[in-house]
């Protein structure tokens, strides 16, 4: 059975390992791993965890059968009316299960409850098994750009869009 379990301060090193591991095996094909650990660093500090924390981003790990096997976190932007899908990973171990649809139709509901009327999310466009598990899921493809994100690193990324209404 698939949990999402809000996670709490004390979850934070749960968080950096599950990205480290999961990270470290699907992106060294797609950026270089200078990338991989600026990014790592930049987006899984404690500081930066516990700061979206504060500021009401919505994070939880998956569970499979009490195991943690992957994390998301989003949060509902109200000026937009939208819900930004800001992680969502899953342990290679545990892909082809089923396992990231369900996270999707979890992040799905709970923009619905926000009475967001989309939920968006950007992905790396050679990022082909996310980009096709999103298209599977009703995402879209709204927009391409390029985000700078210091340090001489980019994220060269879609912008994907589930409509609500």
């Amino acid at each position: 059975m698939i949990k999402f379990i809000e996670v709490t301060i004390e979850d934070i090193p749960l968080l950096q390992r599950l990205a480290r591991e999961i990270w470290y095996a699907h992106y060294p094909s797609i950026i270089s791993l200078e990338q991989i650990a600026y990014m790592l660093d930049w987006m899984y500090s404690s500081s930066t965890i516990t700061a979206e924390l504060t500021e009401g981003y919505q994070w939880r790990i998956i569970q499979q059968d009490e195991l943690p096997v992957g994390f998301l976190a989003y949060n509902f932007e109200k000026t937009q009316l939208k819900v930004k899908l800001n992680k969502l990973y899953v342990l290679p171990a545990y892909h082809k299960q089923g396992i990231g649809q369900l996270a999707l139709q979890y992040v799905i509901a709970q923009a619905r409850q926000m009475n967001a009327q989309a939920v968006y999310l950007t992905v790396n466009k050679k990022n082909q098994s996310a980009i096709s598990a999103y298209l599977k899921a009703g995402f879209y493809i709204e927009r391409s750009e390029v985000f700078d994100i210091g340090q001489g690193f980019y994220m060269d990324d879609y912008v994907m869009q589930y409509d609500l209404s």
